[in-house]
């Protein structure tokens, strides 16, 4: 059984497709209307090959189908975000460009108000080119993926614009995107990224705006408490029914806000206190300000109260 197989429940009449397998053994499948159920590998069954030795090819005809209608984006425009299962866990992201034209392309990763380049470069016509790779078990927590292309035109012709494209990935749409990839020709997760969004004259609508309401001074920024304390008791009121990931995003969002918030106040410094714990959140905090260019430098601190358990962050 692989992610995207659509199954059967052996002791009840739910079928669905399988989003999520464990290396226990333990499967998560959703059902209609976006619900997501558990269960074990044994309490279920593939449709298609069952269906199959009892019913013949006929019933395979009469499956529905889960590959989307066609993606009508224009040939001059093919531009497609793939997301490549290598395994139950493990998926590659890839850029596609099935047109006839040449683009300049950026693609980064975007935490709040910090960005992280995955790929800066030539997407030539007819070319599909990896990026990144990525924990499917981790989709919760990635960020959002920001997409630009400039189209290269090497003679006098009418311009392209260039345009943009903001993708977070959400479980409940994204499985639905199972179709066969342009150029790949395999089964990946397909986001089309065509131009759906008018040029605007940003001279003309910025006047309009003044007119309607003008711009209001802007609020002076929050100065942080010099020490935050991540722990989830602290920021949610009922951690115990919150996901483990939903609890990493909180205190990432926690973090991200307040060390914004001392960077634009002038601090010089700050001290985020996330406890020992499996290290994991240290870790996630360590590596987001290391791609900081405006962080002097960050080390462990107040060993003596905290053991490893709380950051010291220099700002330049």
């Amino acid at each position: 059984m692989n992610i995207g197989d659509r199954v059967r429940l052996l002791h009840g009449k739910e079928e669905g497709v399988i989003r999520r397998i464990s290396s226990s053994g333990k499967i998560e499948v959703e059902i209609e209307d976006g619900f997501v159920i558990p269960a074990l590998k044994s309490e279920v069954v593939l449709i298609a090959s069952t269906e199959k030795n009892y019913f013949g090819n006929q019933a395979q005809t009469d499956q529905e189908t889960f590959t989307p209608a066609p993606i009508s984006a224009p040939k001059d425009q093919g531009l497609y975000l793939a997301f490549v299962p290598l395994n139950d866990q493990n998926l590659s992201i890839y850029l596609i460009n099935d047109s006839r034209q040449t683009y300049l392309s950026h693609t980064a990763e975007v935490y709040g108000d910090n960005h992280r380049t995955l790929f800066a470069g030539t997407l030539n016509a007819g070319e599909a080119k990896k990026i990144d790779d990525r924990l499917l078990k981790e989709m919760d927590e990635w960020p959002a993926f920001l997409l630009r292309f400039i189209p290269i035109q090497n003679k006098l012709e009418k311009a392209i614009p260039a345009f943009e494209r903001q993708l977070k990935m959400k479980p409940t749409q994204f499985f639905k995107h199972l179709s066969k990839a342009p150029l790949l020709d395999k089964n990946v997760y397909l986001f089309a990224l065509e131009q759906t969004t008018k040029e605007l004259d940003i001279r003309s609508l910025n006047s309009e705006l003044s007119q309607i309401n003008p711009s209001p001074a802007p609020a002076p920024v929050q100065k942080p408490s010099r020490s935050i304390d991540l722990h989830i008791e602290v920021l949610h009121s009922q951690p115990e029914k919150l996901s483990n990931s939903e609890k990493m995003r909180i205190q990432l969002e926690v973090f991200e806000e307040k060390l914004n918030q001392a960077i634009a106040s002038g601090m010089d410094e700050i001290t985020f206190i996330h406890g020992l714990g499996n290290g994991i959140l240290r870790k996630e905090i360590h590596k987001r300000l290391s791609q900081l260019g405006n962080i002097k430098y960050f080390q462990d601190t107040q060993k003596d109260q905290w053991g490893y358990g709380a950051t010291l962050v220099r700002i330049s």
